[in-house]
């Protein structure tokens, strides 16, 4: 691969992943974030969607780009699509996009640019992953649940999810940044086995020692549990989500990360004993 990568949200959970493997093959990576925070080999650099002034000088000498939406924002086209046109403009020839196996393209939120992605570069790939497994154990509401209160609340029921390793995203981004031939496709990423939110408590709990249970609540009351903590409308989508899980619209997996990495994804078990001291 030639030239260089921009790395939108490149301190966050995959973000941070895909710079550190680039990074560790030798790949220059321009790392971008809020605070324009230095990361090991990778050239940092501020960034902010909502601040257009800080556009050009991360797309300065870039030649493709992982993009992560921004958190919480229910119309992310609004910000992204005018700044992917620039990049285009810019130079960009590549764009990988880091969505969620729960929208499809057209669908809400990052659904609309990923319908607009094909027409804006001329190598592109949509990601499409499950929900994390770090959700269980980094800083999202499920892991504080954990560390809090040894509960983690949905609305999904016995629902299954095939849940996936950020790292095994990352592996997957990299593949779609520096192949010679761009997937140019959206690729929906799971990991080896669909699991239940019961499920996850059981495991957490035989690998930690930690008591956790799953709290099964009604969608109405997880959106009115989440709304003060991430706002009425976004709440709203995510306990819809969780009911969609509820009705199965999750319990899969797919080849995607053994095909494009050339190994299996990684399980449950194997990332929470991991990641375990994260919930020390």
């Amino acid at each position: 691969m030639t030239g260089t990568t921009l790395i939108t949200g490149a301190t966050g959970t995959t973000g941070s992943r895909v710079t550190a493997q680039l990074t560790a093959a030798g790949h220059r990576v321009r790392a971008a974030s809020r605070r324009g925070t230095p990361l090991p080999r990778a050239e940092p650099v501020r960034f902010d969607w909502y601040d257009p002034a800080t556009h050009a000088d991360a797309l300065a000498g870039t030649d493709r780009v992982y993009l992560v939406p921004p958190v919480g924002d229910p119309d992310p086209a609004a910000v992204m699509l005018p700044f992917l046109r620039r990049a285009r403009a810019a130079g960009v020839g590549r764009a990988v996009l880091l969505s969620s196996s729960a929208v499809p393209e057209g669908g809400p939120a990052v659904g609309v640019v990923h319908q607009a992605l094909p027409d804006l570069f001329d190598s592109w790939t949509v990601l499409r992953p499950s929900w994390f497994m770090q959700n269980f154990t980094g800083t999202h509401m499920h892991a504080l649940g954990i560390r809090d209160t040894g509960t983690i609340h949905t609305a999904a029921g016995k629902g299954r999810v095939g849940f996936v390793d950020a790292e095994d995203i990352a592996a997957v981004a990299v593949r779609a940044l520096t192949d010679v031939r761009s997937p140019d496709s959206d690729l929906v990423l799971t990991g080896p086995q669909a699991l239940s939110h019961d499920d996850i408590a059981t495991i957490v709990t035989e690998v930690t020692g930690r008591p956790v249970v799953h709290r099964h609540l009604t969608r109405e009351q997880q959106r009115d549990r989440l709304a003060p903590l991430v706002g009425p409308e976004f709440a709203e989508l995510l306990a819809g989500m969780d009911r969609a899980i509820a009705e199965g619209a999750e319990d899969r997996t797919t080849d995607v990360v053994r095909h494009l990495t050339g190994r299996p994804p990684h399980d449950f078990r194997t990332v929470v004993a991991r990641e375990s001291t994260d919930l020390d």
